[in-house]
């Protein structure tokens, strides 16, 4: 009985390389049976703002998996991502992106004989692509950066779990925890802690402008990364570049019941029709594809017959010798078909899993709440006050200090982060945007009603843009000083 995947073609050149891989997935007797879904730029044209049909949606939810062409989000519209928005709805947590070198694919390091071979996993659901921004004023924007324990946990126990599934014997945990204390610190925590229920995996982590130095020029030492959302997108766009670019980067991203494997590359509109769009990509994630649902023989067979195809020289115009005359889409296709049960000389590979094999697909009947722990002890012991003003710091000090109670004191206030009451400099430079932080007296108990009168009391002198409620959890601060603090 055949298995019953999703599949959206894509824009551009998403039909042209999404057929030639199922063509080739045919010719290896793949198992599988395919429903269309409606999704990508035409349906956001069309008036669908999450840019695929209902009956899509129901469809992916139903079947748990989804394989799909590169898709394009209009630009100016006002509509968010269609890759980002499928991955966060549906919770693919981890983006696991697979960078090797391959014959045929010449590069800086290939020709200076440095084998690359690493995996980076990219937490795919929090951080900035929560897309929380706002305008407080007309100079101001801000953005929010969610990290949560549960979420970070999720991605850093597969990126354990996948780094023994691979023979892996070190994963490094990418991260900017040196700036970002609370956001990155978390992530960096959690690492730490999840690092301790697998000694056999040297676990490090690194500040993520030293990994990216590392990589561009000694990538042989490092096996897996790991690294929050945003981080994890640059790092593993810059390691594309270190194996040939996005056109040989496969993705997958695995949640716990819906996954989506996917070519991350544009929808190249200059080529669209043309038929000379490299399938590489989408054939590689196709393959992650295949040994997660368990089809382990077929996915070793097409890879080899792929690594056998690029070693003969066969290429599209993107790459390779150009002594050689390039082959459009189908061309290259049927050159993977005809070496289907040929082995490359080297990079072989065997019909072995490197990735979970797909659990039965359950539909849960509520959405999931993950809490890590009930027992944590929560102090309120402050409150940020954001305010528009022109003012300088010690008039806007003078102004707030009339609004304290007894309970209350004020010890600061910053302007984009840096102190500037009751001490700063006069050369840093301001905008209408100030931060205010009051701290409860020592040994005073407050409410969030009288944290929120102070803000309604500066709300008579000032536009309120935001309050911020500043929390100790078993004595430790859950807040940052401001520079110069």
């Amino acid at each position: 009985m055949k298995t019953k995947i999703a599949v959206a073609k894509g824009d551009g050149i998403g039909p042209e390389i999404m057929a030639a891989v199922l063509r080739i997935f045919e010719a290896a007797d793949v198992q599988l049976d395919y429903e269309y879904v409606e999704m990508g730029k035409s349906y956001f044209d069309a008036g669908h703002s999450t840019g695929m049909t209902a009956q899509a949606k129901e469809t992916i939810e139903r079947l748990g998996l989804l394989f799909k062409g590169p898709m394009e989000t209009p630009k100016g519209k006002g509509v968010k991502s269609i890759n980002v928005t499928a991955r966060k709805v549906w919770n693919t947590y981890a983006n696991q992106r697979d960078f090797r070198s391959l014959n045929g694919v010449n590069t800086v390091f290939s020709k200076a004989g440095i084998p690359i071979n690493l995996t980076i996993v990219r937490e795919n659901i929090e951080d900035t692509y929560g897309g929380i921004e706002h305008l407080l004023t007309n100079d101001v924007a801000v953005g929010r950066r969610i990290i949560t324990r549960p979420g970070s946990a999720q991605v850093i126990r597969y990126a354990f779990e996948m780094a023994r599934r691979k023979g892996y014997t070190k994963l490094a945990c990418g991260h900017k925890a040196n700036i970002m204390k609370l956001t990155d610190g978390l992530f960096l925590e959690t690492f730490q802690e999840i690092a301790k229920e697998y000694p056999d995996i040297e676990s490090s982590d690194i500040i993520v402008d030293d990994l990216c130095m590392k990589l561009v020029s000694r990538p042989e030492q490092f096996q897996a990364i790991v690294l929050t959302n945003l981080q994890g997108d640059i790092v593993s766009d810059l390691c594309a570049g270190l194996v040939g670019g996005l056109g040989f980067a496969p993705s997958a991203n695995i949640g716990d019941n819906i996954s989506i494997f996917e070519a991350v590359h544009g929808t190249a509109p200059d080529i669209a029709g043309r038929g000379i769009a490299n399938p590489t990509a989408l054939l590689l994630s196709g393959i992650l594809m295949l040994r997660y649902l368990g089809f382990t023989t077929a996915a070793a067979n097409i890879e080899n017959s792929l690594l056998y195809t690029l070693e003969q020289g066969i290429h599209t115009g993107d790459f390779g010798d150009k002594e050689i005359p390039s082959v459009n889409t189908d061309t290259f296709a049927d050159a993977v078909i005809a070496n289907l049960g040929q082995i490359p000389a080297k990079g072989a590979v065997v019909g072995q899993p490197d990735m979970e094999v797909k659990a039965n697909h359950d539909h849960p009947l509520k959405n999931k709440l993950t809490v890590t722990s009930t027992t944590t002890k929560e102090e309120m012991v402050g409150v940020d006050v954001f305010v528009q003003s022109n003012a300088q710091p010690d008039e806007l000090a003078a102004l707030a200090q009339r609004k304290l109670t007894d309970n209350f004191q004020l010890v600061m206030i910053s302007n984009r982060g840096t102190q500037v009451w009751p001490t700063g400099s006069i050369f840093t430079e301001l905008v209408n945007e100030y931060r205010i932080r009051f701290e409860k007296i020592e040994g005073s108990e407050i409410t969030q009603k009288e944290i929120l009168h102070i803000a309604a009391d500066l709300s008579e002198d000032f536009k309120v843009c935001s309050v911020e409620f500043l929390m100790k959890f078993d004595g430790k601060i859950g807040y940052t000083l401001a520079q110069g603090q």
